[in-house]
Order: C-alpha cells, then structure tokens, then sequence
C-alpha cells in the first residue's frame, strides 16, 4: 500500500468516524489489501469509545463498484474471515453505520451499502447488482437484503436482470434515508449522524441490537430477545436524566 495513496481513508471527527474507500481509478473496487483496511477501520469504529457513529463514502464521485474483477481469478472474493465482503457484509456491528452514495454503488459496493443502517446518495447516484451478468451471485447480503428493502418484484428484477436504479426511485420506495443534490451526499450522511449522536448513546445501541436481534421471529419470540435488552436501559442514568430533562424543558446531558 502506498502510504501517499492509501486505498482507504479514515477521518475521526468529534464522535464519528469518517471511512473513505480511496481506489477511485476503479471506482473504489475492492481488492484484498482495500477490504482489509476497512474491515481495521470497523474494528476501530467499534472498540473506540470516543466513537459512535461510522459514516462510509467513496472517494472522487463514486460509491464503489464491487469487488475488483481483476483481481478475483486470482485472489477469490475479498472477504474477511466470517465477517463477509470488506468487513461487513456478514459482520454485527453495535455502532450506526451511515452510507453517502455518491454516483456508483454496484454488486458488493450495493451490498455494503445494504449492510449500512442508514444511507443517503445524490440525485445522479444509482444502485445495482449486476451479478448474474458475470455468472456470479449477489451472495454478499444482496439476495437476502433487497426483497425485504424494496417492493419484492423490483428487487427481482434487479436480482435476476441487472437492472439499475436510480437514487430518486429507490428513495421513493424508502430505501434511502436522504436523497441530496450531486456531492452532497456526505453532507447529509453527517447530518444524520449528529442526530445520532443527539441521544443517549446506549438507547440507540440496545435499539438498533434489539431491531437486528429480532428480525424474522413472531412477537412472543422478538419480546423474549428484547426484554432481557430493554430493561436494564430503563434502569440507566440516562434514562433518569431524559425524564428529568422532559419534565424540566431543557435539553439531556448525557455522560457519554
């Protein structure tokens, strides 16, 4: 790696981490030293206590085009022991994790998009998983993800056809958080992270475990999973401080 070129950037700011994949001659294309950057960016992201939120962009107009095709005969698909494409794909991470979609976000760039829990992309961004045109599958989250995103015959159709959407449409059916002018995506992703850091830090860790913990179970098994998550976050300081603080009219001071 070229430590004047280096294929990611991290960038921390007052209780964000800002992940920036840097290949853009290939539109940000994952290769093994790249995946093996971000998934130490990840690592960073959650074990820094002075960090809550992780916002992850493409450098130069471009999300990320998936893995880097040149480099997959030899080298296989750039996964990251059982935590997936770069990292992400299959990891569980506790902190918010923001994509700011700028232009390309296709097959595994698509998927780490997907593995976000929040995105926002530019009106002339689009997304797309081409896989079955390469005789490849979307087997990165991209299959199990999108029908559950999108209305279940436009996820097919992307699926099995390669068709492309636009970010005005895939905002239109909530798979984007905010859809933003060209180059703004990074801005609003920023935005939205404040509003994160906004809360008390552990309600919005225990929501977003209870939310990925419970998915797919009938009410009687998800009440099981979340009380024993949910109650001790009652018995918080914090809790006592937003009650005092709604009562009072004034905005909570955390003790993050």
């Amino acid at each position: 790696m070229d430590s004047e070129h280096p294929v990611l950037v991290t960038e921390p700011r007052p209780g964000v981490l800002l992940i920036t994949l840097n290949r853009p001659h290939v539109r940000n294309a994952i290769d093994r030293p790249l995946a093996e950057a971000m998934d130490a960016a990840l690592t960073r992201l959650e074990t820094d206590p002075a960090l809550s939120v992780g916002i992850l962009a493409g450098a130069d107009g471009h999300f990320c085009s998936g893995m880097d095709l040149k480099t997959f005969p030899a080298d296989g698909v750039p996964v990251i022991a059982d935590r997936g494409l770069a990292g992400l794909t299959r990891a569980c991470l506790v902190k918010p994790l923001i994509a700011a979609v700028e232009g390309a976000a296709v097959a595994g760039g698509f998927e780490l998009a997907l593995a976000c829990d929040l995105i926002t992309a530019a009106d002339t961004a689009f997304f797309a998983l081409p896989e079955v045109a390469r005789g490849l599958i979307a087997a990165e989250g991209g299959a199990i993800r999108l029908p559950s995103r999108l209305p279940y015959h436009l996820a097919m159709e992307m699926l099995l056809t390669g068709t492309s959407l636009p970010a005005p449409q895939a905002a239109r059916h909530g798979l984007v958080n905010r859809l933003t002018r060209e180059g703004e995506a990074l801005q609003a992703a920023l935005t939205l992270a404040d509003r994160l850091l906004a809360p008390s830090r552990d309600a919005v860790l225990v929501t977003k475990r209870i939310v990925r913990d419970t998915r797919g179970l009938d009410d009687a098994a998800a009440y099981t999973v979340q009380d024993p998550l949910s109650s001790p976050v009652f018995a918080t300081a914090a809790a006592a401080e937003g009650a005092h603080a709604f009562t009072e009219k004034r905005p909570p001071a955390w003790q993050h």
